[in-house]
């Protein structure tokens, strides 16, 4: 049988031209999974980008970004994003102070800051009413979807649009030429012996710490154990930096749940070389430096980098040397220090009792006041 070279040729032409064609509608198609999450987003009342391509060519366009932050780091972790984002104007405010949060959300009721600030921090007792000004960008199903490199654990599963890019480790805070090693409390209870009553210890009226303990070990328990350590008669305190001060001068000798990072912070300035910083378990854990973006902010793509970078090993690192850093951050310092270790973790599931959980504990303490020896 005789073959027709042409008929063969224009036969195999047409099945190149079939696959051909075949492959580039199977590039066209839509890909299942990403069309399911812009919808569920969508229907959810929330914005999702789905190419990083585009998130970087929107804040290049915007240019310009302004941020409030309460992170010791703000400074340097501006250096390091402008080396990585050169063509954005990056204004980064530093905002500390427990009065702080107040001011700032009421300036947000009043349309003050609507649009002056395109990042700003979310504060714990206040989380509920910071939501209505936050803008409502699918961040989670960004980071799931991995348009933006953010552990997604550090994400607010219920709001989405929130990320704590630090976690707070409470420990107790002591000064070793006062306290014989053998005399340092072990265990949480031990605050709770004949030895520590009547102005042994300091205790804060913030009592942030006692909120981390009720989510892991429970309310009652929590509010069991903050009954007794009102019995003790502790140093009432408030303000946790000229706390650990006082101890490394040598005028204080304990105290009970100190921030981890302000105490390391006086360690490295303790000439003394007698403050230290004792972890015990459970860890009290609690989310913390929770930063959201403006619902009025006119520079969203330029804030989504932001956070991404604050979340990547980078600007981890950057946090780090501050002694703050988050449990969600795989490698990072604080997740080494709670790695094998009992923790009572005040996280996304439970972090909308933090305010309630402070009030309850500041009734078992009898509301009282800070003693003169911190005012």
């Amino acid at each position: 049988m005789k073959l027709n070279f042409h008929a063969v040729a224009a036969f195999s032409i047409s099945l190149c031209v079939c696959a051909i064609g075949t492959n580039v509608l199977a590039a066209m198609a839509p890909d299942p999974t990403l069309t399911r999450i812009q919808n569920e987003s969508e229907a959810r009342g929330y914005t999702f980008f789905s190419d990083r391509e585009q998130i970087v060519a929107g804040a290049k366009k915007e240019g310009q970004l302004r941020v409030l932050s309460a992170l010791d780091a703000f400074q340097e972790l501006r250096k390091a994003f402008l080396q990585q984002y050169p063509f954005i104007d990056l204004r980064v405010e530093d905002v500390k102070g427990s009065d702080a949060p107040q001011k700032f959300i009421l300036e947000l009721k009043a349309g003050a800051a609507a649009s002056q600030w395109d990042v700003f921090d979310v504060a714990p007792e206040l989380y509920q009413e910071f939501l209505p000004y936050i803008k409502k960008l699918d961040i989670l199903a960004m980071t799931n979807y991995g348009v933006l490199q953010i552990p997604s654990r550090m994400v607010d599963p219920k709001n989405r649009d929130i990320v704590s890019v630090a976690s707070a480790l409470h420990v107790l805070a002591y000064n070793k030429n006062l306290l014989a090693a053998d005399r340092v409390p072990k265990i949480w209870e031990d605050f709770l012996g004949a030895e520590f009553k009547g102005k042994k210890f300091m205790v804060d009226l913030r009592p942030l710490g006692f909120a981390a303990m009720a989510a892991g070990l429970g309310e009652e328990r929590m509010m069991n154990y903050a009954r007794k350590i009102k019995d003790q008669e502790p140093i009432w305190i408030r303000g946790q930096t000229r706390s650990v001060t006082a101890i490394a001068a040598g005028e204080q000798s304990l105290l009970h749940l100190a921030y981890y990072n302000a105490c390391m912070k006086a360690k490295v300035k303790d000439v003394s070389k007698s403050l230290e910083c004792k972890v015990i378990e459970p860890v009290p854990v609690r989310i913390g430096d929770m930063v959201a973006i403006n619902s009025a902010t006119p520079h969203p793509h330029a804030s989504l980098l932001w956070l991404e970078f604050q979340a990547l090993p980078r600007g981890q690192s950057i946090i780090e040397k501050f002694f703050n850093s988050s449990i969600y951050a795989p490698g990072s310092e604080a997740a080494n220090i709670v790695g094998g270790k009992k923790a009572s973790v005040n996280d996304w599931e439970t972090f909308h009792n933090t305010e309630r959980w402070m009030e309850m504990t500041l009734k078992a303490f009898g509301f009282p006041k800070a003693d003169a020896v911190n005012q």
